[in-house]
């Protein structure tokens, strides 16, 4: 089958090749093969070609944990589901048997992976998932869009949501506009009743974020004091919640735009992880900082429902051909996209 892959660790992007002959996966009994028609690009997928201490994977390794695509075979013990449905897929995988798993956590399973990360991946013809992970894909509802909203919108609603606890009038500020995560939970934000502040990087985004309906936003091209901005322009109240997937270069802000009491929900580093922390502002304004990784089966049910209602509306930037790998990674890299990033297979 055809494949984007690379064949071992490398800070180029040169380091990813289309081949012709990757051997179609074998399923397990549980398991499904899916025809991919589009895959979505992440984040996660360049940390994973660098690679980090401990991260052993079977080279060549495919990238890319969203698809959307049509079951090509089911395995023997799999029940309700056939060839020919479309589907896409939750990208975590997890053991349920650990105790974590068997609390309704999936997203803390001890053995936990996820597709693309450290197994191969859906930037390919074909992809095996075990059928527990399906959705099926309403036969009115776009691929394009299917493909772009797993990852990001269990991510985002179990940030905001599950782990944030966001509620009603309250305050929310998302540091980065136009990322795939970001742009979901500025929309679940919106749909819990919150208000929503963002900051962009561009006037463009800037633009963007206010016609995807964000209530306030700030260009920090214009003003890297952001902070400063946010505190102003919330009477020196502050926001109860702020959301930071950047990480090393924005902690300390937005710790700052914290009210007493407020929340600062991690969900990543794409700054780098080595940030400075003002202790002072944590227990002075009794401050909660909290870890969020992906999301349980049962966020993942809740927020496809809404997405499959078009309640939550996924946004496609572009769409590019395997061959054409390396640039879409470059877009996301320089962040020029507005959504998702999709590989047309």
């Amino acid at each position: 089958m055809r494949a984007v892959i690379f064949r071992e660790h490398s800070p180029s992007l040169d380091a990813y090749e289309v081949i012709e002959d990757m051997p179609v996966p074998e399923i397990g009994p549980d398991e499904v093969l899916v025809r991919v028609h589009y895959a979505a690009i992440n984040r996660l997928d360049n940390w994973v070609r660098l690679g980090w201490r401990g991260l052993n994977l079977d080279f060549p390794h495919i990238p890319c944990s969203d698809f959307s695509g049509t079951i090509a075979q089911v395995g023997t013990a799999v029940e309700g589901w056939a060839a020919g449905q479309r589907v896409t897929a939750n990208p975590l995988l997890w053991c349920g048997k650990c105790r974590n798993c068997l609390r309704g956590y999936q997203n803390r399973c001890l053995h936990g992976h996820i597709l693309g990360e450290t197994v191969r991946g859906a930037c390919a013809e074909y992809v095996k998932i075990p059928a527990r992970n399906l959705i099926e894909i309403p036969a009115d509802y776009d691929l394009q869009k299917a493909a772009a909203a797993s990852l990001v919108y269990v991510t985002a609603w179990h940030n905001v949501m599950s782990a944030g606890n966001l509620r009603a009038g309250e305050r929310v500020l998302i540091v980065g506009a136009g990322g795939g995560v970001n742009t979901a939970a500025l929309q679940i934000a919106k749909l819990a009743g919150a208000e929503v502040m963002m900051i962009a990087s561009t006037a463009e985004k800037a633009q963007m974020a206010r016609d995807q309906g964000a209530d306030w936003v700030y260009d920090r091209s214009t003003d890297e004091n952001w902070s400063r901005a946010v505190y102003q322009a919330t009477q020196r109240a502050g926001v109860d919640m702020v959301v930071d997937n950047v990480g090393e270069a924005t902690w300390a802000s937005s710790l700052r735009t914290l009210t007493v009491g407020g929340r600062l929900v991690t969900v990543g580093g794409t700054t780098g992880y080595n940030a400075v922390v003002p202790v002072n502002l944590i227990f002075g304004k009794q401050l909660s900082i909290i870890g969020s990784t992906m999301g349980t089966q049962d966020d993942y049910q809740r927020v496809m429902t809404l997405v499959f209602q078009r309640k939550l509306d996924p946004i496609v930037d572009s769409a590019f051909a395997p061959n054409a790998f390396k640039a879409a990674m470059t877009r996301m890299m320089e962040d020029q996209q507005f959504g998702k990033i999709l590989i047309a297979l």
